[in-house]
């Protein structure tokens, strides 16, 4: 660990402090958040230890709150996290070989392929993977023990405002994707999807029936032409 901290400049190893700490502030909003909407304190923070991904930890209580199934839940956070794929293949040969692969693809997230992806020095950015990846993991579990703590002594969480922080995070997630025209015809078309099989369609159904949209792109991606640099 102190040859990873030495190869990390101070500027580096503060924006990933930052960023964790910002990880285990939301992790507090979801443990109270689950608490609220009825799951037992140890659902998000165990959720929090063994599925390590925020976004999908958030959709899978919401749905199961909502009253969704179980199974449509799963699928959600499946569907989710289905992008840790593309992740693995860009990063993958940062984690190493043996135990450690299979620790790395654990702490795998949006933030750790970020920070990797942002280093060109191999050293550097192994170095950048396993501090941002290890950052996240202490910090989302302690933010959700946290917050389903603080929770189980709240009556009425919805109070705080702290049910705001769901739909909140996941368009933090969601809204620099849209920048892309292509995928944001495509959210565009998935959305108007969702709304339009809501009222017909048990809890979460709509949602996984917008995936449907992703066929979009097989004519919005042959039709976009880039431009050639003279």
């Amino acid at each position: 660990m102190r040859s990873v901290w030495r190869t990390i400049d101070g500027g580096l190893r503060r924006d990933i402090a930052l960023v964790s700490l910002a990880d285990g502030l939301v992790g507090i909003s979801y443990g109270a958040i689950a608490v609220g909407l009825g799951f037992a304190p140890w659902v998000p923070v165990l959720m929090s230890v063994v599925v390590l991904a925020g976004a999908s930890e958030f959709l899978f209580v919401g749905i199961v709150a909502a009253g969704g199934s179980l199974l449509a839940a799963l699928a959600g956070g499946l569907i989710v996290n289905a992008r840790h794929l593309p992740f693995g293949l860009a990063v993958g040969d940062t984690a190493g070989r043996g135990w450690r692969r299979g620790l790395g693809a654990h702490l795998l997230n949006d933030e750790s392929t970020v920070f990797a992806l942002g280093q060109r020095d191999p050293d550097r950015r192994r170095a950048v993977f396993w501090l941002s990846g290890i950052g996240i993991g202490i910090c989302w579990p302690l933010g959700a023990l946290i917050g389903a703590t603080v929770g189980s002594f709240i009556d009425d969480i919805d109070a705080f405002g702290l049910d705001a922080m769901f739909p909140a995070v996941l368009l933090a997630l969601v809204v620099p994707a849209l920048r892309d025209r292509a995928t944001a015809s495509v959210a565009l078309v998935g959305a108007a999807i969702a709304l339009a099989a809501t009222p017909f369609l048990p809890t979460g159904i709509p949602v996984l029936l917008a995936l449907v949209a992703l066929v979009a792109l097989i004519w919005i991606k042959p039709g976009r032409t880039e431009a050639v640099p003279a």
